[in-house]
């Protein structure tokens, strides 16, 4: 006999439309809500993330193919509270046995602004409490406690507070490829955003020739084959009482018919630490990358594109700057010696350069455009632009 929560599940959470909001790294909303769109999802971008909504289905998809999205958010519950009392009654009365896994207790995510109830860590308190008991008394017991604990976010702005459930479990740039460690290695989704920026579709050639741990090599590998960034991972999800592994798998199954085959690597990847380039190395032969990335070890100052490319394609750079070189003068030489390197050598070539927002370049001396971004908790600028040919 099914246990009487299935009922209400198909009723009040398979089958009905929810709202999402996919979490953003400061200044991607624009680029996450082109990738919604391409997924044929209806969104607003709005300050730290892209509105968007459908069935449960559409969050599985966002997860699995956003780029350059920090995590996806499922808004499950808005009220009006302005003393402790009126939050315990709203989270009394909301069902969260049709949400949350029972058997790992939830962590809560607390921020309030311009709120009378603004003691962020005694409403985490209140909340979690509510849940657990609400769970004990509504939810089975699970086959399985879920793989990490659920998290809940509650957002208080004015007095209302809106509470939402995570989808993703770990951060979204955590694509489930790299186990090799690196030197300050940049953020996935931050290698995603700077690529589809600077145009790049797969198709053209890519230097990542300061390559490190890969960052940008790999993104561009998943871009050239056609791997949904997710594909290598799991989500929290697939613990929601709601859940459907036949629902995930025909997503994954259909992801699966539009993954490529490339004839030869487009990308070459290089660097002149040999540890770093073994490592990417072993790490590109375990999620069988090797039809498209090359790696070889290589001085940026000494290798010649024309040599690995048959024609100009993207040159993307994150060089080491700050405490790893000794400071802003030698992060300055470096990127000096760097442009310059391109302009001598990288003709109609196009070009990302990571650099620090403290460096100032009184100009690059190429067209060329700077996106802020963080990285790292510091500001950078992400150089975008083409070496005149």
């Amino acid at each position: 006999m099914r246990h009487p929560l299935e009922k209400r599940l198909k009723r009040h959470v398979i089958g009905k439309d929810h709202d999402f909001f996919a979490v953003t790294p400061p200044n991607c909303e624009t680029l996450v809500g082109a990738e919604l769109a391409a997924l044929g999802l209806k969104c607003r971008a709005l300050p730290g993330g892209v509105a968007f909504s459908g069935r449960l289905h559409e969050a599985y998809r966002a997860n699995l193919y956003l780029r350059s999205a920090s995590r996806v958010l499922m808004r499950v519950h808005a009220f009006r509270a302005v003393a402790f009392r009126s939050l315990e009654k709203a989270a009394s009365q909301f069902a969260w046995e049709l949400f949350i896994p029972s058997g790992t207790p939830p962590r809560l995510n607390v921020t309030t602004h311009h709120c009378r109830l603004h003691h962020t860590d005694a409403i985490a308190e209140r909340v979690a409490a509510i849940i657990a008991e609400r769970l004990a008394q509504a939810a089975p017991a699970p086959a399985a406690p879920p793989a990490a604990a659920p998290q809940v976010f509650v957002r208080g702005v004015d007095d209302r507070f809106v509470v939402s459930i995570d989808s993703s479990g770990a951060n979204l740039y955590l694509r489930g490829i790299k186990t090799h460690p690196g030197k300050a290695p940049l953020r996935e989704t931050l290698a995603a955003a700077a690529l589809m920026q600077a145009g790049f579709t797969g198709e053209q050639p890519l230097l990542d020739p300061m390559c490190g741990a890969g960052t940008f090599a790999l993104e561009a590998a998943l871009m050239a084959k056609n791997i949904p960034p997710g594909w290598f991972r799991g989500f929290a999800f697939a613990d929601w009482p709601a859940f459907r592994a036949s629902r995930w798998d025909h997503i994954r199954r259909k992801a699966a018919e539009q993954i490529l085959e490339l004839d030869r690597p487009r990308i070459l990847a290089s660097d002149i630490d040999p540890d770093a380039c073994r490592r990417l190395d072993e790490c590109i032969a375990r999620c069988s990358l090797n039809d498209a990335v090359e790696v070889a070890c290589r001085d940026f100052f000494e290798l010649d594109p024309r040599d690995v490319a048959d024609r100009p394609g993207l040159v993307a750079l994150n060089p080491p700057y700050g405490r790893r070189l000794g400071g802003v003068a030698a992060s300055r030489e470096l990127v000096r010696a760097v442009l310059a390197r391109l302009r001598s050598r990288y003709a109609g070539w196009k070009f990302v350069l990571v650099v620090p927002a403290a460096l100032d370049l009184p100009g690059i001396g190429m067209p060329g455009q700077a996106y802020p971004f963080i990285h790292g908790g510091l500001p950078v600028n992400i150089l975008l632009g083409e070496v005149p040919a």
